[in-house]
């Protein structure tokens, strides 16, 4: 009876070896293809590559400064009376600004406008009287060279006197104002500070190796910090000819018109200079692209698996890279989800 315990238990554990031989054999035995099958796919954003326009640009920063100002002063003295502006407003050439008490300028005037109008009847008479010969040259001369001395005088009174109104040199923006009424000014004090904000410059130095790529007349993109997302058209005016060799760059003067006179002077600019354009360019997003090394490279969809291919990078904007190698139009890039990827990894594509 033991004898057939003891076959009993060899069979059974003969039995039990052969079926995890077989099913360790079954599990050796899976195909590559049966194995991707049990991959994990992947969600990732997508799009395709296309075709557009995209332009290079040269990027600098600048400060803003007005192309005309002027500083006012006053050319006669007295004390203020009468003020017509305030800071921040728009004045034409020639407007008035500010009064000055003019009383006793006025006063100047008509004393020198009597003596010039007496002495001009002397100068009439006596040139009738030169002419028939009844007065010497010397008397005619000296009555016209009187009348002269005081129709100087006169002139310069009332130029005295329109002085007391102070007027603007030039079209602007009231920047700063120095006076109140009351105030006691001498000729030469400071009343008023005006720019002209239309158009405003951007000044800023350009490394030497730009110098071939920049031209008068290039348009310019301008961006300040005061008004983030907002975007200013501008070009550029003037290019200085002289590299300083100090610091191996150039002078570009870079003119902005803003039309709703939201900039100002003084404003900080991050400016864009295009000065090439391609048209009909491959384009990707650049956040499809990844560099490591200075190798750039992007993941392309085929068949609902996801591949890693070296491109070939041309200009690059804000949001796009033109590609010059690696890619044809029409190509899926995955934009989304790259972290994850390796090639041949299963993905399913949610379009941007």
């Amino acid at each position: 009876m033991r004898a057939v315990e003891s076959t009993a238990v060899v069979l059974l554990l003969s039995l039990l070896s052969y079926s995890n031989a077989g099913c360790s054999g079954e599990a050796q035995s899976k195909s590559p293809e049966e194995e991707k099958a049990e991959e994990t796919t992947i969600p990732v954003e997508a799009v395709s590559a296309s075709r557009g326009t995209i332009s290079a640009y040269y990027t600098g920063t600048a400060s803003l400064e007005a192309e005309e100002e002027a500083s006012v002063a006053t050319k006669a003295g007295g004390v203020v009376t009468e003020l017509f502006v305030e800071e921040g407003q728009y004045v034409k050439a020639g407007q008035p600004l500010a009064k000055l008490d003019g009383e006793r300028l006025a006063l100047e005037l008509a004393r020198t406008e009597v003596n010039l109008n007496k002495l001009k009847r002397e100068h009439l008479r006596n040139e009738g009287l030169y002419e028939k010969q009844l007065i010497s040259v010397e008397e005619y001369e000296r009555i016209r060279s009187d009348f002269e001395a005081q129709q100087a005088a006169y002139n310069l009174a009332k130029l005295e006197l329109d002085y007391t109104m102070i007027t603007a040199p030039i079209a602007g923006i009231i920047a700063q104002r120095f006076i109140k009424i009351g105030h006691s000014l001498r000729v030469g004090d400071p009343a008023f500070h005006i720019s002209d904000f239309d158009p405003l410059l951007a000044v800023m130095h350009a490394p030497e190796r730009e110098l071939g790529k920049l031209r008068v007349g290039q348009e310019a993109r301008l961006g300040v910090d005061a008004m983030s997302g907002s975007v200013f058209t501008g070009s550029i005016k003037r290019i200085s000819p002289i590299v300083d060799p100090a610091t191996g760059t150039f002078k570009v003067t870079i003119e902005v018109r803003d039309a709703s006179r939201q900039l100002k002077p003084g404003m900080f600019g991050r400016i864009q200079i295009v000065y090439d354009t391609r048209d009909n360019a491959l384009l990707v997003p650049k956040e499809a692209v990844i560099v490591e090394d200075e190798v750039a490279s992007v993941y392309v969809v085929r068949n609902s698996e996801a591949f890693r291919l070296d491109i070939e990078r041309g200009y690059g904007d804000t949001q796009h890279y033109e590609i010059l190698a690696g890619l044809a139009e029409g190509d899926t890039v995955i934009t989304a989800g790259q972290s994850s990827l390796r090639d041949s990894s299963k993905v399913e594509v949610i379009w941007q």
